[in-house]
């Protein structure tokens, strides 16, 4: 078989952007929205790929000379697809590890315009042992702070050379938290005061949204795709086909990097946290509304929930309580809505319930407790997000404790319960008691909701009537009387 190198041609433009990250969700959803701008006639440039970590190596990228697939597959649109996308706009990969001099060349390039990165949550912050003479700094900030000193210095400061920071690392503001650790190393490290001008003045730094479920691909099943595609690719990714790469920036970013065209998950917005607050109540507050019910209820992954038709009336009817509470216009939040279905639904993916289940105390404080909290502002009482929270506390009821820690027990098969310390003391002392006495220590007694729960009328007496329930009739009975509560 043809190795990949000896079927797909790389782009010949220039490099205009310089990509922090090499991982899935990078190749899966940035890479492509690139790809099809270039294909389009959009946007004439190129990638250049930077290690951000010491960890591993890019030999697969530098044998593959950086081309890659990536499969995009599952339900869009209502039928199912599967398409692959070859990706040939990366122009070059570089460690500055290996080779710190050609990282600081890619700063002295003159069409460079964009920087994207993907380094994990904890990857925009600072690391104490950074220098400015490391070779390289050891935070993903330090290498960027040291690149654009690089590009400053080789520039003469000149305006005009400064770059759009796109950082896509899931944490609030990113683009702000980035600008500040810059500036943060350029006081600690004693740069002068026009580098800190310049970045302040001729630099962006763009916060954004990613949202794509990128399972990547196992290494069994890669002869099947090597097959399809005619060509051996050790680089192959997969994803879903629903993307979003939501970037907060106007018409003078929008111009230069016209990479949001038609079918593109890539969209120019001038406030991003409309949309977050729009995945973060619609598509994860709907998993976590969901997911503790459903493995009650002897459901492993969320494809089986969208085949149950008491959870998936649940889910339906619980965005319909969160749908008024999202600042965007109801259609498009409806249309998320349809589309978090499909993407619950797809037939590729293994989504297993009990990952979701891990650290479910907090994600129902993020997720689910701010409509709630609306809701019950603007008088109406979200009756199966409070349900969710009474299914919460069933799945968090101890039943077995040893050495792995707290366990869970579904049809006599124990489940570990993997969560903070605070509710895991709370569920371990309160399970063995009453449905009131357990809702009464998890509504006033946890840090968590103690600010807010105890304040809401009726809240902590449908919850603990909820668990109550689910003790006696089991979780099945409870839910669907909750659904015709819900429905009064």
């Amino acid at each position: 078989m043809k190795h990949i190198t000896q079927v797909l041609k790389k782009e010949e433009f220039p490099i205009r952007v310089v990509q922090f990250g090499e991982g899935r969700l990078l190749r899966a959803l940035i890479d492509p929205a690139i790809q099809a701008a270039c294909d389009a006639g959009r946007f004439q440039g190129t990638v250049a790929v930077v290690k951000p970590t010491g960890r591993g190596n890019l030999q697969l990228f530098q044998e593959q000379d950086c081309l890659y697939t990536v499969v995009l597959r599952g339900r869009d649109g209502g039928s199912v697809t599967d398409a692959a996308l070859p990706i040939t706009c990366i122009r070059r990969a570089v460690s500055p590890y290996e080779d710190f001099p050609g990282f600081l060349a890619l700063a002295r390039l003159p069409e460079v315009e964009f920087v994207v990165s993907n380094t994990t949550e904890a990857g925009i912050s600072l690391d104490p042992q950074d220098r400015f003479d490391s070779c390289p700094p050891a935070s993903f900030p330090g290498k960027l702070t040291r690149f654009l000193y690089e590009r400053y210095a080789f520039f003469h400061g000149e305006a005009g050379r400064g770059l759009t920071m796109l950082p896509t690392e899931l944490i609030e503001g990113n683009g702000p938290a980035l600008r500040r650790c810059v500036l943060a190393l350029a006081e600690q490290w004693n740069l002068e005061e026009g580098f800190r001008r310049w970045v302040e003045e001729s630099c962006r730094f763009c916060s954004t949204l990613v949202d794509r479920i990128v399972s990547g691909c196992p290494e069994e099943e890669l002869p099947a795709l090597w097959q399809r595609f005619g060509y051996q690719d050790r680089l192959a990714d997969v994803g879903e086909p629903f993307g979003l790469w939501a970037i907060e920036a106007g018409p003078e970013v929008a111009e230069r990097f016209p990479i949001d065209l038609p079918g593109s998950p890539a969209l120019f917005v001038k406030d991003v946290q409309p949309y977050k607050q729009r995945k973060v109540r619609i598509l994860n507050g709907g998993h976590t509304s969901m997911v503790p019910a459903a493995f009650l209820m002897g459901k492993d992954i969320v494809r089986q929930c969208m085949e149950e038709p008491l959870l998936r009336a649940f889910l339906e009817k619980a965005e319909e309580e969160i749908i008024p509470f999202v600042p965007l216009p109801r259609q498009e939040s409806e249309a998320f809505a349809r589309a978090v279905m499909e993407r619950f639904e797809n037939p590729f993916l293994e989504h297993r319930l009990l990952e979701i289940c891990t650290n479910t105390f907090p994600k129902w404080r993020e997720r689910v407790l701010p409509t709630v909290l609306d809701s019950m502002e603007a008088g109406k009482f979200p009756r199966l997000l409070v349900f969710s929270f009474a299914a919460m506390l069933a799945f968090y009821t101890v039943r077995q404790k040893g050495d792995g820690g707290l366990f869970g027990l579904r049809d006599g098969v124990p489940y570990p319960l993997r969560d903070m310390a605070e509710p895991l003391e709370l569920a371990e002392q309160y399970s063995g008691k009453t449905a009131g006495e357990f809702t009464a220590a998890a509504v006033h007694g946890c840090t968590l909701f103690q600010e807010e729960l105890p304040r809401l009328s009726g809240f902590e007496k449908t919850a603990a009537g909820d668990l109550e329930r689910i003790r006696e009739r089991g979780i099945a009975a409870a839910l669907r009387q909750a659904m015709e509560e819900a429905g009064k």
